[in-house]
């Protein structure tokens, strides 16, 4: 009786930490990239209009390392900022909920990997499929989506160096401070947690923990102009 006691408590918990579905009645815009060559290869991101926001990056065709690990899959929900949720909602509207072909067929360009922005409310769904657009809300939205997905993937990273390769913090959080300044990051409070986490330890060398705090007052400043810009 003790054991189907603990296996049903097991079971339960496994349920509450299971992902809730998305609630498909909220408008939602979902970006989804598939580039063979990069890592990751795929990325999706989903935001509701409520802000509500899902990230789920895959390396579904890369070989295992030399250990024969092959790539997981990495999920995570957050809150977007108010700023950037309007400024994708208003994006996604000027590019008329993606109803039509933004595709670039002037000519041949670089393949930059295949994208599809996708619109969904209770009463409509729409979707285009592009690997460049010159479209300027689409290319608007391609860099934010993109910026959001380099964030997430630093913080995953710095994750993995803080518990197993502290000196290798610096570099990685350095690289963050160039990528700021180049403004090729979006949506850094989404990290925020893990920047704190190495900015707060003690163990880490002092550069790198500097580094830290200097992106988390970056945060601070974005979630301000956020404030104001939904005034």
């Amino acid at each position: 009786m003790k054991y189907i006691l603990i296996w049903f408590l097991l079971l339960i918990a496994g349920f509450a930490q299971k992902p809730q579905p998305e609630n498909t009645t909220v408008p939602t815009v979902t970006f989804d990239v598939f580039w063979e060559q990069a890592t990751p290869q795929q990325y999706t991101i989903s935001v509701q209009a409520t802000g509500e926001t899902r990230y789920l990056s895959r390396n579904p065709t890369k070989p295992p390392d030399e250990n024969g690990v092959q790539g997981d899959d990495y999920e995570t929900h957050f809150t977007m900022s108010a700023g950037t949720r309007d400024k994708i909602f208003s994006l996604t509207e000027q590019a008329s909920y993606f109803n039509g072909d933004f595709d670039y067929k002037k000519h041949n360009i670089a393949n930059t990997g295949k994208k599809t922005l996708t619109y969904t409310d209770p009463a409509r769904r729409f979707l285009t499929t592009y690997n460049w657009s010159e479209n300027p809300a689409v290319d608007q939205l391609t860099r934010t989506f993109q910026g959001i997905s380099t964030v997430i993937e630093h913080g995953r990273k710095i994750r993995f160096l803080h518990r197993f390769d502290k000196l290798g913090l610096e570099s990685e959080l350095k690289a963050m401070e160039e990528q700021f300044a180049g403004h090729y990051l979006t949506e850094l409070q989404a990290i925020s947690p893990t920047l704190e986490d190495v900015a707060n330890d003690p163990a880490i060398l002092h550069i790198a923990r500097e580094r830290a705090k200097w992106l988390l007052a970056q945060c601070a400043k974005e979630e301000a102009n956020s404030v104001k810009s939904v005034r």
